[in-house]
């Protein structure tokens, strides 16, 4: 009912890899793989066939994704000795951090710098004036085609970078794009899934073979103002910089909520709610918006929620401290109880989640009471329904 044909199908895709990965024990850590760009058995055999790629030889900077699945990358473009580019996680304090190992670094050393945590570790991080000049970009992928459609884990943060390093003038139109995949993970994209903001791969590498996809579908072009929230401006700081940048060149950077003619329309189709929240809207339904990342996912302007009494709230306890929120919201969609609401309370080991309809909110109580996440059994109950919302 209303749903974007769109974010339904590109979400049918992920959880389909993702689950296929975990049934055929092909999955790696970090698991689950459900809502991670997933690492597999196979993926540093996969990472190695970089080297002999001349787009990679030719190359001075690398940018590398830090995800599990790209370590392999991040390391063979530090034994290389080429300048390794590292997006921020989340992009929260700029775009790149720039991986600097010790001098005289011995090759146990260069590996964990091409951990996240020889990331953290190591990094120097480059300014939008920092004159990155990137020759080769790797992403990560849940799933992609022998065309060059490219499907994410539904946040927009590769789209979202690339778009930044257009409009810094860091790769240009013929700056190759290579992704890293299982063989599984190499399926049919129908072309109608892809948004024009979508970035396409021009190599494919698995751990049996290297695929050009010779795609011609242009490139994002630069940041799509039209697309992104101010809630998305809030949370990447660098895209303010970049907007100012933009604004003063006399380019129109009206956002996504600026626009008097999209305010209306269902915010799910206008596809980068990638990074906002789940269900914005009330009426969606379930599954129709591909689910963001923020820590408390409302709308503050919908009066319908605000103390409303049809809202059932579940509150779910005991946590692990090591879980991400995008884990459990995986789960969530697995069990088909996605809330209208999740507010996220992590560092208290909890989260609150509404329902609009009690049947919902009761069938997460039995599907998730429980559950083992992380290593905890969660404990699920119906909250005091009272509860103050402010």
């Amino acid at each position: 009912a209303g749903r974007p044909s769109g974010a339904a199908s590109k979400w049918d895709i992920r959880e389909k890899v993702w689950g296929h990965l975990e049934a055929s024990g092909l999955a790696e850590f970090p698991r689950p793989v459900h809502g991670r760009i997933p690492n597999f058995k196979g993926s540093f055999q996969a990472c190695c066939s970089l080297r002999d790629m001349d787009v990679f030889s030719r190359a001075r900077e690398v940018k590398v994704d830090p995800d599990k699945p790209l370590e392999g990358a991040r390391l063979a473009a530090l034994q290389a000795r080429k300048t390794l580019l590292v997006p921020t996680p989340r992009l929260r304090t700029g775009l790149f951090n720039r991986i600097v190992p010790p001098p005289g670094a011995t090759k146990e050393i260069l590996r964990r710098c091409a951990t996240s945590q020889g990331v953290k570790d190591y990094s120097v991080p480059v300014g939008l004036d920092g004159k990155a000049h990137v020759d080769l970009v790797v992403v990560g992928s849940v799933a992609v085609s022998e065309k060059g459609w490219r499907i994410g884990k539904g946040e927009g943060y590769a789209d979202m970078e690339y778009a930044m390093m257009v409009s810094m003038g860091a790769v240009q139109e013929d700056t190759p794009v290579v992704t890293i995949v299982h063989d599984c993970q190499v399926l049919d994209i129908a072309e109608e899934l892809l948004d024009d903001h979508d970035l396409t791969v021009d190599y494919i590498l698995t751990p049996t073979r290297t695929i050009q996809t010779n795609c011609k579908r242009p490139k994002p072009q630069g940041i799509m103002w039209h697309k992104v929230s101010s809630e998305m401006l809030g949370k990447i700081p660098i895209l303010k910089t970049l907007r100012s940048r933009e604004k003063q060149a006399g380019k129109d950077v009206t956002l996504q909520d600026e626009h008097p003619a999209l305010a209306n329309t269902n915010r799910a189709a206008v596809s980068n709610k990638k990074v906002m929240a789940a269900n914005t809207q009330p009426q969606a339904a379930p599954g129709s918006a591909p689910m963001g990342q923020p820590s408390v996912e409302s709308d503050p302007g919908n009066p319908r929620l605000e103390g409303s009494d049809t809202v059932t709230t579940v509150y779910v306890g005991n946590l692990p401290a090591s879980l991400r929120v995008s884990e459990l919201k995986s789960a969530l969609r697995e069990f088909q109880v996605i809330p209208v609401r999740l507010n996220w309370q992590g560092a208290q080991h909890r989260a609150f989640l509404d329902y609009r309809d009690k049947g919902i909110a009761d069938r997460a109580v039995s599907s998730l009471q429980g559950l083992s996440l992380g290593g905890n059994s969660l404990r699920v109950e119906l909250a005091k329904s009272q509860r103050n919302k402010g």
